[in-house]
């Protein structure tokens, strides 16, 4: 990320560089030379996963560049077991930032259109932690948006076919359950302990 970012947005990717073992030296939000080389750091480890395990389509690879380096190879290891899923599945949302989850929340509240899509708040969403994402199927060239029962169950068979070990499957959820969401299981059990701990760029998976 060597665009120009706002403070906010740089202390977000300090937090998240640490986090997955690549250390800015200083959670200052200052995009500075030892942000830019543990950033360089994580983007080569990145490559090396992906030359790994195998790239994707576009749409996918963005999303899993954006997450914690633990999540990108577990995504990787989905995505190269949803390969053989009958129907097209692509990661369609990734990290996001408090900012980005909050807009997300105000989404059919207060006036907006739309149905409500979320009822976590920025810090409240495994997604801006970098260790979850959201995908999409697709029957040729159609998006699956899970409303009809054929749609469902592509969801349902999807999480039977392509979780691998290390992941939770929203759709598993009693309560709101989102058969589209996938997120890396982790050791801390409260959202608000995930929160602090990336928010002192310490390890949480």
């Amino acid at each position: 990320m060597s665009y120009q970012l706002i403070k906010s947005e740089v202390l977000f990717r300090q937090r998240l560089l640490k986090a997955s073992g690549f250390d800015p030296n200083g959670l200052d939000g200052i995009w500075g030379p030892n942000t830019a080389a543990a950033d360089q750091a994580f983007l080569a480890a990145s490559a090396a996963l992906r030359d790994e395990l195998g790239a994707f389509d576009t749409r996918s690879e963005g999303n899993i560049l954006g997450l914690h380096i633990r999540a990108q190879y577990l995504a990787r290891e989905f995505m190269r077991r949803a390969a053989a899923f009958p129907f097209v599945a692509r990661i369609i949302s990734g990290t996001r930032t408090y900012a980005e989850q909050d807009e997300l929340y105000r989404r059919g509240r207060w006036g907006r259109a739309g149905p409500k899509v979320t009822n976590a708040k920025g810090g409240q969403s495994n997604h801006n932690f970098g260790i979850a994402w959201d995908v999409a199927l697709f029957e040729g060239g159609r998006y699956m948006n899970g409303d009809a029962t054929h749609d469902a169950q592509a969801y349902r068979d999807l999480a039977g076919h392509a979780l691998v070990d290390g992941l939770e499957w929203g759709g598993a959820w009693r309560s709101f359950p989102d058969t589209p969401h996938y997120q890396v299981a982790s050791p801390y059990n409260k959202i608000s302990e995930i929160r602090d701990r990336f928010e002192a760029g310490e390890s949480y998976v």
